[in-house]
Order: C-alpha cells, then structure tokens, then sequence
C-alpha cells in the first residue's frame, strides 16, 4: 500500500469498534506542536546575537526585523486556512494532518539553513510561509472530523483540540530553550540544532495523530444520541462552502470574531510591559514573566472550558458572555492601576484571555449551528481571515495609542487607559453583531441531491488524489 493510497479519505472510515474518544488525542498531536507558533519568541534574542554570540553584532539581525518572521506566520495562517478549506474537507483529516506535518518540520528546516547562511528572507520563507501555510492546514485538519464524531457535544470536542494550540508554548519554550542551551558554544548560540530537533520530533508526532485519525461511517451517531430539539439558530440544513460567503450569517460571525480576537491579542502581546508600566515598582519583570504565564494557561484553559459551556447555554449566548463581561473587565482595568490593586488587575486580564482563548474554540461549533456539518471546516478556514486581521488591529492598537500617548505627557502607568476603553467600545460592536446574528435563510440550504453530489464529487476528487 502506497502512501497516497494510505492518505485517501475513503481509507480513514473508521471500523466496528473504533472508539471516538481516540480522534481528540489525534487532533492534540497536531495542535499540541502547531501551538509552537505562541512561543516563538523565545527564539528572538538569541537570533540577535548569531554572529555577535555574547552581544549583537552590527551585522546581525534586528528584533524589529525577526517580529515580522511570527507575523508572516499568522498571516499566512489565515490565508491558508481560506485557501485550502475545501481542500481539507474534500480530501479528508488524514491527508491534511500529514501535509500539515510535511510543511511545518520543513519550515523549521528551510529556517536552519536560513540561520546556518545568515539569510533572513530564507527563514522568512521556511517559518513565515511555509510555516505558516501549515498552521493554517494543522488548524482546521480535526475540526469538521471531530464535529461529526460528537454531534452531542460539538463545542467540548473541538474545545479539546484548540486548547492545545493555546498549550502548546507551554511545552515549546522551556524545550527549545534547553535544547539551545544544549548546542550553545563558543562559535554559536545553538538556534539551528534547536530548529533541526523540533522540526523532526514535530514531525513525528504530528504523523501519528495523522495515523490515528478516523472519520465516521456515514449515518453514524453515537449510542443513544438524541438530536437537539428544534432551535432556530441549530441548523440541521447545510450550506455550501461559497454559498456561506453570501450570507450576512458569515459575516457577522466573522465580525464577532475578529473583535473578539483583537481586544485580547493586543494585550496578550503587551501583557508583561503593560502589568510593569501599570505598576512601576510593584510587578518585577520576574512577576510580569509569570503573569504572562499565568495569561496562558488561562488562554488554553478557557478554549476547553467556554466552548463546553457553550454546549449547554448556546454559542450565540457565550457570545454575549464575551461581550458584557469583557466590556466590564476592559473598563475596570483603568480603575484597578488607579487604586494600585494588583490583584484587581491580574483577575481582570485572566478572564479576559480566557475569554479571547474561548472565542476560537466556540466559534467552529458556532458555524456548525449556522452552516451544518457538511462544510463546517472550510467555512471555519475562511472565517479565520479574521485572525489575520485580529493581529493586525490588536497590535497596532495598543501600540500605537500608547506611544501617542507618552508622547504627549500623559505618564507610563495611565498611558494604556485610553486603549482599555477603545477595546471596551470594540466589544460593544461585537455584542451588536452578535445580536444580529440569525438563523440562515432557507435559499441558501443545500437540498438532498445537491449534498449526494458534492459528496460523490468529493469521493472522486479523494480517489484521483
């Protein structure tokens, strides 16, 4: 049996027998390493010192220049994940899971040799691109599987899977820390070992959860599962991929999103400057370096956590959760750096990244309510555009209103105030957009012989591959 036979759809149906608590693990094997991308940054400084070794040398690279290698990830994340959407669905979990392996050891290599010659635009292309289009297939790979698997409880299946992406700097950073600290040396300070290392056990891993995944037989439902009763916003119709982009439905979802995302990214990125600003002399960079920590263990604990609560009160509800009390918390902020209540502070920004971490993991059970099963994962690979865009907004937010802020007077530990209100007012928008949500029109639902079709077409498109 040859590898493009292994990789074909119609091989990962699962048998008699097979166990759908088995397809989660598969999904975290993915995740888990694709989660690296939130710890890459612990590579930076060393690649300003690779020619320099003790101290950067006035030939080696700037820290303004290596941002934009996580950037070109991220966006190449979004654009991937539209692009290849269909692609994904029609060919299957395993097939993705593996090109997905494929693309991320091989940006980690492509990046060693950038860093071994000294060629910035060569880890551009090895982690940004390549990288990054694997992120995008690495992400959306399970989502539509595990749906199907747990039509019971979408939002704790693919909460599963998400939480690890939001873990996976737990494990990344102190790894790849260790292992520079393993090829350091006099000559050179051990990034394209560590680089070489992670991407070949990445690789690993992320085949075996390729391995291990399966998809239902057709028609199958779990043991006595009882469909939900009927609700207006539970679609049991789907909507085609393209068909979903006509609808306001997508587009205030997408909104919902991106909102979401860009009120907590901005200070995600910030958090241990902003925490150290905030309270000059209180938060050491050793506490704000375990408060960011903290930030993401609460950022991969709410992806499981909000996205089974949604399960039970509704996607469209926890929405709404998301947008009162983040407005609340944003609010408060300015207040807590007032009365100097650290604690106050602290409580306030873990919840609020709990709440950005819950955000993606709701949101594919969210569109499997609006657009059904059939097209759940290319849907969700064209809604995370909204990322993309997320990262750029959040930033630049923060940033740059801070900046402006210093720059006229205003001191360090109020400078963040206006930018806490700002993404308060964002938050509003998204309950609005939210609010608008309804169920979708009955023009754009796929009838019965329109899915066989798309299904056969499916079927030869695998087979031909």
């Amino acid at each position: 049996m040859g590898l493009s036979s292994f990789l074909k759809r119609d091989r990962t149906v699962a048998g008699a027998g097979f166990s759908r608590w088995m397809v989660p693990p598969a999904a975290l094997c993915v995740h888990l390493c694709i989660g690296q991308a939130y710890a890459f940054s612990v590579f930076n400084l060393p690649m300003t010192k690779l020619i320099g070794i003790g101290q950067p040398a006035p030939e080696d690279w700037k820290l303004t220049q290596l941002g934009w290698i996580f950037s070109l990830a991220i966006f190449f994340l979004g654009v991937s994940s539209a692009v290849f959407g269909r692609w994904v669905e029609e060919g299957g979990p395993r097939k993705a899971m593996f090109t997905a392996a494929c693309c991320w050891a091989g940006g980690f290599l492509i990046s060693a040799l950038g860093v071994y010659v000294h060629n910035l635009w060569i880890v551009y292309l090895g982690y940004g691109v390549i990288g990054g289009i694997a992120l995008g297939i690495g992400y959306i790979s399970p989502v539509s599987t595990l749906i199907k698997w747990f039509p019971d409880r979408p939002g704790m299946a693919t909460g599963m899977a998400i939480m690890g992406f939001g873990g996976g700097a737990f494990i990344a950073a102190p790894l790849s820390v260790w292992l520079m600290g393993q090829f350091r040396s006099a000559t050179h300070v051990g990034v394209a070992e560590t680089f070489i290392v992670l991407g070949v056990v990445y690789f690993v891993f992320m085949v075996v959860g390729s391995i291990i995944v399966r998809v239902p037989p057709a028609g199958w439902v779990p043991e006595g599962y009882v469909a939900p009763r009927e609700n207006k916003l539970i679609s049991k119709n789907d909507v085609f991929v393209y068909d979903a982009l006509k609808t306001p439905q997508f587009w205030l979802i997408w909104w919902v999103l991106c909102l979401n995302v860009t009120a907590g990214i901005g200070v995600l990125g910030q958090a241990s400057a902003m925490s150290q600003e905030m309270f000059p002399g209180v938060i050491t960079p050793v506490a704000a370096a375990g408060f960011v920590g903290l930030m993401s263990l609460f950022n991969m604990g709410g992806r499981f956590c909000w996205a089974t609560v949604s399960d039970y009160i509704g996607r469209k509800n926890t929405y709404f959760v998301f947008m009162v009390l983040g407005f609340v918390l944003y609010c408060t902020v300015p207040h807590a750096g007032a009365i100097g209540s650290v604690s106050l502070f602290v409580v306030c920004f873990l919840i609020i990244i709990s709440m950005y971490g819950g955000g993606f993991s709701t949101v594919p059970a969210y569109l499997k309510d609006m657009f059904g099963t059939r097209y759940v994962g290319a849907i969700h690979g064209l809604l995370l555009t909204a990322w993309s865009a997320a990262g750029i907004f959040g930033p630049v937010l923060v940033n740059y209103i801070r900046a402006y802020n210093v720059n006229h007077g205003v001191p360090k530990a109020q400078a963040y105030n206006t930018t806490m209100y700002i993404m308060a007012g964002l938050l509003v928008i998204g309950f609005i957009c939210n609010f608008l949500v309804k169920a979708v029109d009955k023009k754009y639902h796929m009838k019965r012989e329109e899915g066989e079709a798309a299904l056969d077409v499916a079927g030869e498109a695998a087979a031909r591959a």
